[in-house]
């Protein structure tokens, strides 16, 4: 579902709406009310009727031509989809020595402008008929379904539907809603909104799905299910169901895709990082094994045992799921689904958040992603110089300081005075942050001189050119918790074994991120894909 090529309506679209008078035209030609002018010319039976027809038709076009201007955004729009790499086509019903007149009063925009235009001259049936959009198609060598066909008339929108492309509504302002035979697949205010319809078919980098996109739907969602206490949103972690008197449930779904190493110890883990941030208790776990052609029994059996043994571990019953050898994947993915319980007034629900509430960070940046790098790349690191010794430590992360933050989440939930948690994963950090400000509907502070590195990551990090930051950071968890609360949740959680540092607080309501080194304001960086995926898409070492 790509888009290689844009097709553009001509009057009304590209040009400002009202330079041509339909109603004048009809009446000049004698065109009924309510029927399209071509095809009432094409159908008039006297041949000297129908050449008088056109001529009218004709001077009526040069006219309005004369006196088009662009539409607003249309010539800054097409610039941009040139440099994008986008084709531009325009079909139209009108003429091409009008056209060409038209675009005499565009300032940057010429005939040349465009790869391809099609116009009544070329002696096809026009719109509403999907021959002009597929004659395009066939002129640029690509499938009609790469095209997205812009306009501002049902006649457009009918065209590109027949034809098999995706189409766009500009709706006019101040204008009456054409009354559409077939639904457009999208709808338009102003051409400068055609980039966020583009961005939507444009390959995505890999990685979780950007939170701005998933926003689109989850805002569609409205769950009616009243027992649903906690639903779909950016930065949740988990749903929350009433389970019963005085109890909820916890759900939570997630699947390892990064790591093919200790995959089973991770699905468990990370599955149950999120449900502590809740407060709850991890208990039943469905696991789906996803493993690509080639595996041997022992490869499937060695990643069950490890699923097992750390379900152990943690006090989480394994109940089933399903293994399955497939090419749809190149290499092992394992998708948990975990549930957990807690008591009903021991959830923490980030919606209790407020202005004020110190935001805390448990261990140092990036654990998962150093223990990862060093177990997927350790012949790389080796030979960019990293000594044996200290890859084994970046190792070992996995373990010590560890991924797991159920440790500190059970301590911090019992010191009482925790309004919200959230687990750091794939984005790093810094996309954590961000999640975490919009689900607990505040600002965030950040004093970015206190956000703990090891010396290990920022060692393996400069030496792979990645920002500490963005990469995948399982084991770190953000808290928030109310000032007078805070010396009782720090001392709690280092009583757990686990160093904490305050790095931030919640400012005014609203979503967004400050960082700061003292006084001064500085840019909190932004990671599209995780610096773990960006890596990995360099190929093996």
């Amino acid at each position: 579902m790509t888009v290689s090529a844009v097709l553009f309506d001509f009057d009304g679209t590209l040009t400002a709406p009202g330079s041509l008078d339909f109603n004048r035209v009809r009446t000049a030609v004698g065109c009924p009310p309510g029927r399209p002018v071509l095809e009432f010319i094409e159908g008039l039976p006297d041949d000297g009727r129908r050449r008088a027809a056109v001529r009218a038709l004709d001077r009526f076009e040069a006219e309005a031509a004369a006196r088009s201007v662009p539409n607003e955004g249309a010539e800054a729009l097409l610039a941009q989809l040139h440099a994008d790499g986008y084709a531009l086509v325009v079909v139209t019903r009108n003429s091409r020595r009008s056209v060409r007149r038209a675009l005499a009063n565009f300032a940057h925009t010429t005939p040349a402008t465009f790869d391809l235009i099609v116009t009544r001259d070329d002696k096809l049936p026009p719109k509403p008929d999907p021959a002009p959009v597929r004659f395009a198609a066939r002129q640029l060598g690509i499938d009609p379904a790469q095209i997205l066909v812009v306009g501002d008339y049902t006649f457009d929108i009918e065209s590109g539907h027949a034809a098999g492309a995706r189409t766009v509504l500009l709706r006019q302002a101040g204008r009456p809603a054409p009354v559409l035979q077939t639904p457009a697949d999208h709808v338009i205010d102003s051409l400068a909104h055609l980039h966020d319809v583009l961005l939507r078919y444009r390959p995505l980098p890999q990685g979780k799905l950007p939170n701005r996109l998933l926003l689109t739907f989850v805002e569609t969602l409205a769950c009616e299910d009243p027992a649903v206490l906690v639903g779909p949103g950016v930065g949740e972690d988990v749903a929350v169901a009433a389970a019963g008197p005085g109890e909820v449930v916890a759900l939570k779904a997630d699947p390892i895709t990064f790591a093919t190493d200790a995959i089973g110890r991770y699905a468990v883990v990370v599955n149950a990082n999120d449900i502590a941030t809740a407060g709850a208790t991890p208990r039943w776990l469905l696991t789906t094994l996803l493993m690509p052609p080639g595996v041997t029994p022992a490869d499937v059996l060695g990643v069950m045992r490890e699923l097992r043994d750390t379900a152990r571990r943690f006090g989480i019953a394994l109940c089933g799921g399903h293994t399955e050898i497939t090419d749809a994947v190149s290499r092992p993915v394992v998708c948990g689904q975990l549930i957990g319980t807690v008591a009903r007034d021991r959830l923490i629900d980030k919606r209790r958040a407020q202005t004020g509430d110190v935001v805390l960070l448990t261990k140092g940046v990036a654990v998962e992603g150093t223990a990862i790098l060093a177990r997927e790349r350790p012949r790389r690191l080796e030979r960019l110089g990293m000594d044996p010794a200290e890859i084994r430590r970046c190792a070992a992360f996995l373990d010590a300081p560890g991924i797991s933050v159920l440790a500190e989440a059970r301590a911090a939930a019992a010191a009482g005075g925790v309004t919200a948690m959230h687990d750091v994963t794939e984005g790093g950090l810094a996309t954590a942050v961000a999640e975490f400000s919009a689900a607990v509907r505040h600002r965030i502070r950040v004093e970015c001189p206190r956000i703990p590195v090891y010396a290990e990551t920022r060692g393996i990090c400069n030496l792979l050119g990645l920002n500490p930051l963005g990469l995948i950071g399982s084991g770190s968890l953000l808290i928030c918790c109310r000032p007078a609360a805070e010396a009782a949740v720090t001392t709690a959680i280092r009583q757990a074994g686990v160093d904490v540092t305050a790095v931030g607080r919640l400012e005014t309501p609203g979503s967004g991120v400050r960082a700061c080194a003292g006084q001064r304001q500085i840019v909190w960086p932004e990671f599209e894909t995780d610096e773990l995926a960006r890596f990995f898409e360099k190929g093996p070492e």
